[in-house]
């Protein structure tokens, strides 16, 4: 076993090595632009483009027509968000959306409230999940949009999808999920979700960085935004820019194997999952953050009272975590998801946000929940306050 253990998969993945395989020919044998349409080189590359959004499709149950590639889910996030906005705002201008999304769809409703739209920011009970009777008393006919999070990339909850695109499918508004986190990893059907626009990243699921999809409907309802780059007819005049054929064709190879391997690692992670939350659960200080089964199988968040999260970090030097998103690890301030699923700002400021994907081992894991386990018992002992009664379970 190397050290230190990878325990951060939510955050990025490393590329497979069939991914790897398939790109490594697209930087400098059939290196030539997708858009040349006179030679050789362009329409190879042409054809690796067509091929990869058949797989992107496949995967999510959707036809490749309606798949536009992108840099990845922030792009999309905006590109959805920001496009539906100025295309629809004649319709109306209320827009729904979720206290635990991640920042790309936060900063962007902010945006668009500057612009003159109204934004609804629904509340999550203790487990992460919405209400979706709130939801449906929420969306009106002036509803454009509804952007929803399937699976939250902090404490992994899941998202109750397809009753949420049901209720905005009967309401007239839109449905939008930032599926980053869930596409690769859980079965992800566009239709049978009612799901009419989805952002997808590669990397977070053995592909690339800076390759990613945005799926929008074509049909019943057709969706249509306003494009919010100029400057070519790529992607059907959608998005504009010379396209990424390296890395479209990484993301297309991973969502082929997501497809063809997806139930064993779920399977597995699962039982990697339980097994580590089912240890570290028994600390009499420890709490567990987002819903105890609607999750990713392969996430755990734990807030620890009476434990300096500095101190534990550094003494779990050999194992590589995350205090919160990877885009938010910067911050000072408390995860603004815990403080939305009602943990005191002490303890949404004292997490570990653990995850693991295709490399890691039985061992690994072992390894890190007695690591984790001794720390915490140590730091508690060593604490002034000493261990205090296990914090309750938010209902």
């Amino acid at each position: 076993m190397k050290l230190p253990v990878y325990l951060d998969y939510n955050a990025t993945t490393p590329v497979d090595p069939r991914v790897l395989e398939e790109m490594i020919p697209y930087f400098c044998e059939r290196f030539g632009n997708a858009s040349s349409s006179n030679h050789k080189f362009g329409w190879e590359a042409e054809q690796a483009v067509a091929v990869a959004r058949k797989r992107v499709a496949d995967l999510i149950g959707a036809i490749p027509r309606d798949i536009v590639f992108t840099s990845g889910s922030t792009e999309s996030n905006n590109i959805s968000l920001k496009g539906i906005a100025e295309s629809y705002s004649e319709k109306g201008r209320h827009i729904v959306t979720c206290t635990t999304e991640h920042k790309a769809i936060l900063e962007t409703c902010k945006y668009l409230e500057e612009l003159g739209f109204e934004v609804t920011y629904l509340e999550v009970d203790g487990n992460g999940l919405l209400d979706t009777e709130e939801l449906e008393r929420t969306v009106t006919e002036k509803t454009i949009i509804v952007s929803v999070m399937m699976a939250n990339n902090e404490i992994g909850t899941i998202q109750p999808v397809a009753e949420i695109g049901r209720i905005c499918r009967s309401k007239g508004a839109l449905f939008h999920t930032d599926a980053t986190q869930a596409v690769g990893k859980i079965p992800v059907n566009v239709d049978e979700m009612n799901i009419d626009l989805m952002s997808i990243s590669a990397h977070k699921f053995y592909g690339p960085k800076g390759a990613g999809a945005l799926y929008v409907r074509g049909r019943n309802p057709r969706v249509t935004f306003a494009k919010q780059t100029h400057g070519g007819s790529q992607e059907k005049s959608l998005r504009a820019g010379t396209l990424n054929v390296t890395g479209i064709v990484g993301l297309g190879k991973a969502c082929e194997i997501a497809a063809e391997e997806m139930d064993n690692e779920i399977e597995r992670h699962v039982k990697m999952r339980n097994r580590m939350m089912k240890e570290v659960l028994a600390l009499e200080n420890t709490v567990l953050n987002g819903h105890p089964e609607k999750r990713l199988p392969n996430n755990l968040n734990f807030s620890f009272s009476d434990i300096d999260i500095n101190a534990l970090i550094g003494d779990l030097h050999d194992l590589a975590m995350s205090t919160g998103s990877a885009c938010t690890s910067s911050s000072m301030e408390p995860s603004h998801v815990l403080t939305a699923i009602g943990r005191p700002r002490e303890l949404a400021g004292s997490s570990l946000r653990l995850s693991f994907g295709r490399y890691s081992t039985d061992e690994e894991i072992d390894y890190a929940t007695e690591r984790l386990v001794s720390a915490v018992k140590r730091l508690s002992e060593e604490s002034p306050q000493s261990v205090i009664s296990k914090p309750k379970e938010i209902k």
